[in-house]
């Protein structure tokens, strides 16, 4: 197994955006006064961050492939559920006189209560998408022989961004964590910023991709992986 210089620091970051996004999520609606017709983009706030995790997954899976990528994806999961049991344990025992006196229980349940049923909603979403996301890559890499990887970022993106984004507002609305009567707003508005955001930074996923090719000496295919994504192995 090979050492790599920056896939560590790749990891640390990938499961930073990921984590931040599910806060943000709970935290806040953002609403922007834009609407597309009659139907009004708004957006929770997670929304601003999650879409970096995505540029990594693709970063991940071309340089290092599928394999490694898969690996970091557990990390991540692994990650979500700890922080999921600890916001909830937090919210479970009993709060001191004074907090409650200028914070309060009702406070943290407005505003972290629904982190719970958001990472449910989270796990299951990012697991179909990121795995399609470095799938629909990798097999991308293979078809076009390494070339027109802007075609691989960005189409990688609109099926990993479409599962996840309709699977986590569904499953969360339901679990109650987002209004029934925004649903759909909230789908069209991620779904449009989070590939609208891949595209914007192409270009810099571009460069970012070709120099981490040249420091780590790699530029892996997968021609002879094993897809399933319960595996974890190098």
């Amino acid at each position: 197994m090979r050492n790599y210089r920056y896939y560590d620091a790749i990891t640390a970051l990938f499961v930073t955006t990921l984590l931040l996004s599910n806060i943000l999520s709970s935290a806040k609606i953002i609403d922007l006064g834009l609407s597309l017709g009659s139907l009004p983009l708004v957006f929770d706030a997670g929304t601003l961050i999650f879409p970096i995790s995505y540029i990594f997954g693709d970063i991940l899976t071309e340089v290092y492939g599928y394999k490694r990528s898969r690996r970091v994806i557990w990390f991540g999961f692994t990650a979500s559920v700890l922080m999921g049991f600890f916001v909830w344990l937090a919210g479970a025992l009993p709060g001191e006189i004074e907090w409650q006196g200028y914070a309060g229980q009702e406070a943290y349940n407005a505003i972290l209560g629904g982190v719970t049923g958001l990472i449910v909603a989270s796990l299951i979403a990012y697991w179909m998408g990121e795995f399609s996301n470095s799938y629909v890559l990798a097999k991308m890499k293979i078809a076009t022989k390494g070339r027109w990887l802007w075609t691989r970022t960005i189409g990688s993106t609109l099926v990993g961004q479409a599962i996840d984004t309709v699977s986590f507002f569904a499953i969360a609305t339901a679990l109650g964590v987002f209004p029934a009567n925004i649903f759909l707003s909230l789908i069209v508005t991620n779904y449009i910023l989070k590939v609208g955001l891949e595209v914007i930074l192409t270009p810099i996923t571009l460069r970012v991709v070709s120099a981490l090719k040249s420091a780590e000496q790699e530029d892996y295919y997968d021609y002879q992986t094993d897809f399933n994504p319960f595996r974890v192995d190098m």
